[in-house]
């Protein structure tokens, strides 16, 4: 997560475009963002403290009941059946067994076919019925929980289902927040509650809460004495936003504002704090909490997309199949239409003595029996569409993931956090990635800041650090060691030079910049201090040899914590936090400054400050932002306090930005610092707007900033801080890795652009051969004219869509190892040819800002920005809002169908991840809020290197295969049976019984499958760690393309001929009965869809062998038990046919002949036009068989 505190969900940047807001909300609908469903102010919740019955007069509001289960007792069965429909290939299949219902269409038995559908019914149904039964009990349990709420003048038990919007409830320490609640009191006398939010947002440090002071009058004792509690809070209809909240309270004749400071949500914690009391504002399903726990929205794999478009294509086949049948029916009969009345089958009336006699038998007219010919056909060849696959691919999937959270090289020990897959739908997108959108903070870097540099008054420091209680100059050890009376969690490096000067008695501009300046670090923040092992403040010099105090810091950003710190180790200690005062132990000295008014940092104006009063009664306001924000708000005046004092002039501001930029070109996250004297009247102007705009119900954002912007103004710069964010252990060796795989790496940032820089060069994503192209600009026009002088000064031009897809076309068949440079297929090109041609080989690398993007993220400077960055190797964006990052996802996913997936740690991070193809989160130092909206979630950015190479690798190719051989299982079978009906007259009888039928694909061939799915390996790990290159084969869709499934449809043709005539001719002349053939075809298909898949698998281990084998052994004990029951018509068929060599040698000949040209074509394709796969993988069976003695030490580890 990035520079970008507080408010951080705010999409706005600078600049005034219309057109700009109206991209940006087009991009807010696509990325999932919170719902600003705020109230307008004529339309208020109204609650009534301590008045429950008249806050809910209207029945308006919920009660406090959750519920997270999707069905009942009642509603189970059609809910369920009603979502399971949603699958069209559910829909057919029910369309089959109603027309098999039906007496002319009865093919199969009606119970048996019904029994594949019912099958694939009652396992998802079990499978929702069980994880509803859990989510009921968890209900449950949630709402049977017990609280404190105000009864009669007394706190007394109710469950957490009863309590009511208005009543005032009682939390004590480490018990969670039942409802959502504004606090009135707390045992803290200051009025401050330290909640925690893990089961909110993740992030386990505290948070600080407040009630106003107003309220925290209201003691325990008064409440329980019996004191009548009443006010009235008017605040914003219940949204998802976890991050504001607008209201506004009337208590005891005051009105006054509340913000998200003042309330406690559902699900947080009390932490450190012995009570608090709170009137209940959203309960059960209307609380944050609550609204916010709709899953993410789901994503579908490419893969499966294509694989519905072929799909598609046998329900062609499938059609064309049956019109065959139908009208080869058709012809048939009108050809044998005299003897109808003295065939078996086909005569019109029957010729008996009986009651029946010169009756209508089966014949229906010749239209009639065409159209029931077509309608039983399609019955017949019903598994030409592979129900079972839509189940198998779910197995499969879950197979896969087990294995990738079992991955112990992707399990991060500094953290204990596994990998996790939280998404089941996509494994196999994971093969197939070439763009990779990342954070930076907390995701390339460490997120764990430490304070390295400062620049106060124009002169650098922090050249030379030490460790701060380590003995300094002779002269200053006092101040040393009264300076370390407090001990700080982690040691903190100091500059000796700066010690000094603050410990100097001096007077001059210099000393009171460094003071205030230190003064601004350790007041202007949100950091929670939390002091231990206190002793006397009253301590002898003696006594002051060891620390009297220890202090940690709890913060929602690490930047503050970092610079909080650091003004710690400098002798400025934050002590105290309360909402109306800080106290800062100033070298010893404890200080009290009351805080009246706190603007805190949003992504608009990229600052914070806070208006402090000094025990002198002078008022300042103390400012620290990002420095492209601070420099703009300073002094112009030059101005001078005395004569005796020096000037300050614009050479400290100028001498500062150098100082800023030399810490940004070292990789380092700065700030300035700033601040100013308050006169009485812009004191009283400013209170007047901060209290109009904090009690505002509509756009108090937007007031809260034009009020800040009266104080935040004529600053003096008192300098700049630059904090260290150390990169992750193997950023760039995996940055190296996805560059050689094929992928283009492009880094979002709210960092500043020179810091952005150092940590591209630094973790090799930016290389010193690379031409930068930097695009920042003020204007639509000049973010115009910048973008069309790169693309004019480095060759950059417009190309024919079609010449330039068949020149990548001849490079993917020629070179499988070269991936071109620029973008792939276009679907917007089809209609503008937008594709890119670079006149050089030199690398390029695009650098842009947010505030450029807000004017270039428009429909007619898009495209410019697109053909520019496809034809970079590398894209920095700068100082980019949440949005922004998901409006340059959307950029490349709208414009091409390549794979996107973005990565990232923060809140801020959340738009992009869902916008990408795939999601993936770092569980880092800022919470949850990416892990929890992301497909995939790890412990660092270097297993993305395996996540992608190895497991993306093996899914796709596993998942590929997997759906090509479902598809020629199944087309296998029933091309089989269509010859059999076209040798018996389109009759649609078939020589199989309904069970073998209906066992191929759910028993007979299913495990197999399954097996091979989860396990298959074509390669290492370590070969495919070691040649990245070999990753580029799911960028060619080597494993599943279009060419790939009419080959499998041809060798399907094939065999399905060679498995029908051979024993159709081998027991032309025979006496044995059609039964006995179509047991010998039923194991003949088994066997050889078998073997054909044991031709393919690469990786041989036990339970390969079992499955595969195992499958044709459970074959034949189906058949032998099913022909062992004497009322089915096959019965004993297998005991006469096993007798005869002629039948095992008949199954041999299927098999050698069915695959014969399969082999022939593999070992010709592997001999001359090898893959790299191919290549990769006899390298390693030649390293296998390698005597060891001759292995070498590259081999050993390879093998």
């Amino acid at each position: 997560m990035e520079l970008q505190q507080g408010n951080s969900k705010t999409v706005s940047v600078p600049g005034d475009s219309s057109s700009a807001v109206n991209k940006s909300q087009r991009i807010r609908n696509k990325s999932v963002q919170f719902d600003d469903n705020y109230v307008s102010g004529e339309n208020p919740r109204l609650i009534y403290v301590n008045d429950p019955r008249k806050t809910n007069d209207k029945y308006e509001f919920t009660g406090n009941e959750i519920t997270t289960s999707k069905y009942t007792v009642i509603s189970f069965l059609p809910k369920n059946l009603f979502i399971q429909f949603h699958r069209v290939a559910y829909l057919y299949f029910l369309a089959i067994a109603v027309l098999n219902q039906l007496p002319p269409l009865a093919v199969f038995g009606r119970t048996v076919s019904l029994f594949p559908l019912l099958f694939v019914l009652c396992v998802t149904a079990v499978k929702d019925g069980y994880e509803d039964w859990r989510r009921h009990n968890s209900d449950r349990k949630e709402n049977n929980h017990e609280s404190l709420v105000l009864q009669s003048g007394q706190f007394q038990m109710k469950v957490w289902k009863k309590i009511r919007a208005g009543e005032v409830v009682r939390v004590r320490v480490n018990e969670t927040i039942p409802c959502d609640m504004v606090l009135l009191a707390t045992s803290d006398p200051s009025g401050v509650a330290y909640i925690q939010t893990m089961n909110l947002d993740g992030e386990s440090n505290l948070k600080t809460r407040y009630a106003r002071q107003e309220t925290t009058t209201l003691s325990l004792f008064d409440v329980n004495g019996g004191t009548a509690v009443s006010g009235l809070i008017r605040c914003e209809q219940p949204n998802r936003n976890i991050y504001e909240f607008t209201a506004n309270m009337e208590f005891n004749r005051q009105k006054f504002p509340l913000s998200q400071s003042n309330i406690i949500l559902r699900g947080c914690q009390l932490k450190n704090t012995e009570w608090v009391i709170g009137v209940v504002v959203y309960a059960g399903q209307e609380t944050k909490a609550m609204l916010n726990s709709a899953a993410s929205p789901s994503k579908r794999s490419r893969l499966e997309s294509y694989m519905n478009r072929e799909t598609l294509w046998l329900s062609v086949f499938l059609f064309v199949m049956c019109a065959v049948v139908a009208t080869g029916m058709g012809l048939w009969l009108e050809r044998h239409k005299k003897q109808l009345d003295t065939l078996p089958y086909y005569r019109k009336i029957y010729f008996t003595n009986g009651s029946n006699n010169r009756k209508t038998y089966k014949f229906y007219g010749l239209v009639m029996e065409i159209f029931f010919s077509f309608l039983s056909s399609i019955i017949v060849f019903q598994i030409m569409i592979p129900i079972s696959l839509y189940i198998t691919m779910e197995l499969v999937r879950l197979g896969q993931s087990y294995f990738m959270i079992e991955d112990k090289q992707m399990y991060d020990s500094s953290s204990d956090s596994r990998f996790q897959c939280r998404s089941l739908n996509i494994n196999e997108d994971l093969g197939q990635i070439r763009y990779v959108f990342s954070d930076k903070t907390g995701t390339l870097t460490q997120n764990k800041m430490e304070f390295r540099r400062a620049t106060v008054y124009g002169k650098n420091y922090g050249n030379s650090l030490h460790v701060a209680d380590q003995s300094l100059e002779e002269a200053s050890i006092t101040e040393v060691v009264e300076r370390n009376r407090w001990k700080l969690k982690s040691e903190i490096n100091v500059d000796i030079e700066l010690v000094e000067l603050l410990h100097k008695d001096l007077a001059g501009n210099e000393r009171i910049a460094a003071h205030e300046f230190f003064l601004t670090l350790a007041a202007c923040n949100t950091v929670i201090p939390i002091v231990t092992q206190c002793s006397s403040s009253s301590s002898t010099m003696s006594e002051l040899d060891e620390p009297v105090g220890s202090i940690d810091y709890q913060g929602e950003s690490p930047d503050e914590q970092a610079l909080v710190s650091a003004a710690s180790a400098y002798g400025y200690t934050l002590i105290e936090r309360t909402s109306g005062h800080i106290v800062i132990d100033v070298n010893g000295e404890k200080q009290r400054l009351d805080v009246l008014g706190l603007h805190e940092f949003d992504s608009v104006r990229k600052r914070m400050s806070v208006v402090v009063r000094y025990p002198d009664n002078s008022v300042k306001v103390l400012v620290k932002g990002a420095d492209t924000s601070m420099f703009n708000i300073l002094a112009k005046e030059v101005r001078k306090s005395d004569q005796n004092e020096d000037p300050v002039t614009d050479d400290v501001r100028y001498i500062t930005q150098s100082h800023v930029t030399e810490y940004s070109l070292q990789g380092l996250r700065t700030l300035a610092v700033a601040s100013r004297n308050l006169t009485d009247e812009e004191l009283e102007e400013w209170q007047c707007s901060y209290k109009e705009a904090g009690t505002s119900l509509t756009d108090r954002s937007t007031k809260l900033r034009h009020t800040a912007s009266l104080i935040e103004c004529d600053l003096n710069l008192l300098g700049a801080t630059g904090v260290e964010d150390k990169l992750q252990d193997g950023v760039p060796e995996a940055i190296e890795s996805l560059r050689q795989a094929g992928m283009k790496v492009w880094v979002l940032t709210g960092d500043k652009q020179e810091t952005a820089i150092s940590i591209g060069l630094s973790c090799k994503l930016l290389t010193p051969e690379m031409h930068q192209i930097v695009i920042n600009g003020n204007s639509e026009n000049e973010c115009r004219n910048l973008l069309a002088e790169a693309r004019i000064k480095y060759g950059v031009k417009t190309a024919d869509y079609r010449s330039k897809n068949l020149k990548r076309k001849k490079n993917v068949e020629n070179e499988y190892l070269e991936i071109p440079d620029d973008i792939t297929t276009s679907k917007a090109s089809e209609r503008h040819p937008v594709k890119v041609s670079i006149l050089n080989n030199t690398p390029l690398a695009l650098i842009i800002d947010g505030n450029s993007l807000v004017y270039i993220l428009e429909k007619d400077l898009e495209i410019d920005l697109f053909e520019l960055a496809t034809a970079c190797k590398v894209v920095l964006c700068c100082r980019v809002a949440p949005l922004q990052k998901a409006g340059i996802v959307d950029l490349i996913k709208s414009r091409t169908d390549d794979m996107t997936l973005a990565i990232g740690d923060g809140a801020n991070d959340v738009s992009m991840i869902q916008m990408a193809d795939v999601g993936v989160g770092i569980s880092g130092q800022e919470g949850r809020q990416a892990v929890m909206a992301s497909d995939f979630a790890m412990g660092q950015f270097r297993f993305l290197k395996r996540l992608l190479l190895v497991h993306g690798h093996w899914n796709y190719h596993r998942v590929g295969y997997l759906v090509l051989y479902n598809f020629y299982r199944n087309a296998v079978f029933v091309l089989m049976l269509f010859w059999y009906i076209l040798s018996t007259a389109f009759s649609t009888t078939s020589a199989l019984t309904d069970w073998s039928s209906m066992f191929y694909s759910v028993i007979y061939t299913s495990v197999p499958t399954i097996v091979v799915g989860i396990l298959d390996k074509n390669l290492s790990h370590k070969t495919l760690l070691k040649f990245p290159k070999l990753y580029c084969a799911g960028h060619r869709q080597e494993s599943y393309n279009m060419q790939l499934f009419w080959l499998t449809m041809a060798d399907t043709l094939w065999q399905s001929l060679v498995v029908f005539y051979i024993p159709f001719f081998i027991y032309k002349d025979s006496s044995i009965d059609i039964w006995s053939l179509g047991s010998l075809w039923t194991i003949s298909v088994v066997v050889l869809v078998n073997i054909h898949l044991a031709m393919d698998i690469q990786r041989w281990v036990f339970i390969t062998h079992a499955a595969t084998w195992g499958s044709i052994l459970i074959t034949y004990i189906c058949m032998v038990i099913v022909d062992s029951i004497p009322v089915f018509p096959n019965y004993w068929t297998i005991y006469h046919l096993a007798r005869s060599a002629t039948y095992w040698l008949t199954i041999l000949l299927i098999t050698v002949l069915a695959l014969l040209p399969r082999f022939i074509f593999k070992v010709m394709y592997q001999i001359f036009w090898p893959s790299d796969i191919q290549i990769a993988r006899e390298a390693e069976i030649l390293r296998r068989r390698r005597p060891k003695h001759l292995k070498t030490k590259v081999d050993k580890e390879s093998s």
